[in-house]
């Protein structure tokens, strides 16, 4: 018999009903599990399972997640508990006093918020090798990153030490190191799911989301999350469908877009030849394949580099060692202050994306960097717009490689930047996005590592890309 911590929510939800199981159940296997093998895989920053049990033992099973633990992103507030970010100024420092939105609503749908995921430090990077609290080893290959930056909870959810987990993508950190676990990660459309209580690293790019063991978990933990909440104000006040109806409904009759710049020179030949057979499946199962152009794609890192700095340097200039986090001692005086407390608490990747971010808004330069930018964005966003009135759902590579080993790219940024390059635009253009596992490539070393098919949507059209997820999961 699987182990509780191995099965889906709604594989865990149908024991629940059933009374076959108790949540305090699945909270003692998770323990377990934990204790068996979390040590070699850093996925949690902290894990409080008593907590944890007394939630449990008052769970209303009723509910659409009653009774299950979702592991949660270091970065987001949880009332009560540490939340990191994984960075020196705020470890031992900071205690959320709140719960994020997100929070609140996976409350009221049942859920039971536990542990908190490692990831890069403030969100930025893409292997979680910028944590400053410790190393997150890939479940698939513990030489290898588990991808980033919520490389934490795509680890834990692959490790079968959490049944789900909440992520944050700000330019593909759910999806990519989904793909690199071998789990699912979806990103939502900007603003389709509150910001509100998520540490913001940019604010015009970030998106919360679920990272799960299957498709369905996913939708069901989507209803969760979205609506429109009055504490963001770029939370949209939209209609929330039901994620979960129709999405076994296959992919016949839809058009799914192959953009020809997501499989330009770069992409491994192996995770080519595991995406293009995933194509081949859904074109077997009826969708019509269409070759199109997103002729913007070639500069979709450069404005994101620009951009999210920016908005990083703003953001974290709160973080002065004065309202919360740790502070410098015996500052000379207050500028003195300021900079010991910050070169301290941050870390070398922070310090360099807020230097850029810093320079690319300074007095002459904002115009030349920053606004053109954002005029590059929205030709990418209209790239999109363009693209979807000809097909349903567009499909690429999430990276274009496997999940690297630990510190492989580490004394070149740049090359690590440019693995976001399938995923970025879709930030960039606020649409849905989803990895779903299409397969395995050969390390080298007689190891697997996953793979994962991007499937990317319309803005608010998740309910397209779920469909066609399901899909790649059953075929």
């Amino acid at each position: 018999m699987s182990s509780l911590s191995s099965l889906t929510i709604t594989a865990l939800r149908a024991k629940l009903t059933a009374g076959e199981i108790s949540p305090t159940d699945i909270i003692d296997d998770l323990e377990n599990s934990n204790l068996e093998k979390d040590e070699a895989i850093g996925g949690y920053n902290s894990i409080d399972f008593e907590a944890a049990r007394v939630m449990a033992a008052n769970a209303d099973l009723t509910l659409p997640l009653g009774g299950i633990p979702i592991a949660i992103k270091d970065n987001i507030n949880v009332n009560g508990e540490p939340c990191t970010c994984a960075s020196q100024f705020l470890v031992d420092s900071y205690i959320a006093p709140y719960d994020a939105t997100v929070i609140t609503k996976l409350k009221a749908a049942g859920a039971i918020p536990l542990g908190r995921a490692n990831l890069d430090e403030f969100a930025m990077g893409s292997t979680t090798g910028n944590s400053s609290i410790k190393r997150t080893n890939n479940p698939k290959d513990l030489d290898r990153v588990p991808g980033g930056s919520s490389g934490g909870s795509a680890a834990v959810v692959a490790a079968d030490t959490a049944i789900a987990a909440l992520g944050s993508d700000t330019g593909g950190s759910i999806r990519q190191p989904a793909s690199h676990c071998g789990v699912v990660g979806l990103k939502p459309s900007y603003g389709r799911v509150s910001r509100f209580g998520l540490v913001a690293f940019a604010s015009s790019l970030d998106q919360i989301g679920p990272i799960t063991k299957s498709v369905d978990d996913a939708a069901l933990m989507l209803n969760a999350l979205s609506g429109n909440d009055k504490m963001d104000s770029t939370s949209l006040e939209v209609d929330v469908p039901d994620f979960t109806v129709n999405i076994d409904q296959g992919v016949a009759g839809l058009k799914l877009g192959i953009p020809k710049e997501y499989f330009a020179a770069g992409i491994d030949p192996q995770v080519r030849k595991v995406v293009e057979a995933s194509i081949e499946k859904l074109k077997n199962a009826g969708a019509e394949i269409v070759d199109i152009s997103l002729p913007h794609t070639e500069y979709a890192v450069a404005t994101y580099y620009i951009i999210a700095p920016a908005e990083a340097s703003s953001n974290l200039s709160r973080f002065d060692g004065i309202r919360y986090g740790n502070r410098a001692e015996n500052p000379e005086n207050l500028i003195d202050l300021y900079r010991k407390s910050r070169s301290a608490g941050f870390g070398s990747e922070v310090k360099r994306r807020i230097i850029l971010g810093t320079y690319c808004l300074s007095s002459g330069y904002d115009h030349k960097y920053y606004d053109k930018a954002q005029r590059v964005r929205t030709l990418i966003r209209e790239d999109f717009n363009q693209a979807f009135e000809k097909v349903d759902a567009i499909l690429s590579p999430v990276c274009p490689t496997a999940a690297p080993k630990h510190g492989e790219n580490s004394d070149d940024p740049l090359k690590e930047y440019l693995a976001d390059i399938c995923t970025i635009a879709a930030n960039l253009a606020g649409i849905p996005g989803i990895s779903v596992p299409a397969g395995t490539v050969d390390s080298g070393n007689n190891t697997q590592l996953p793979v994962g098919l991007q499937i990317l949507g319309a803005h608010l059209d998740e309910k397209t890309i779920l469909r066609v997820a399901k899909a790649v999961e059953i075929l």
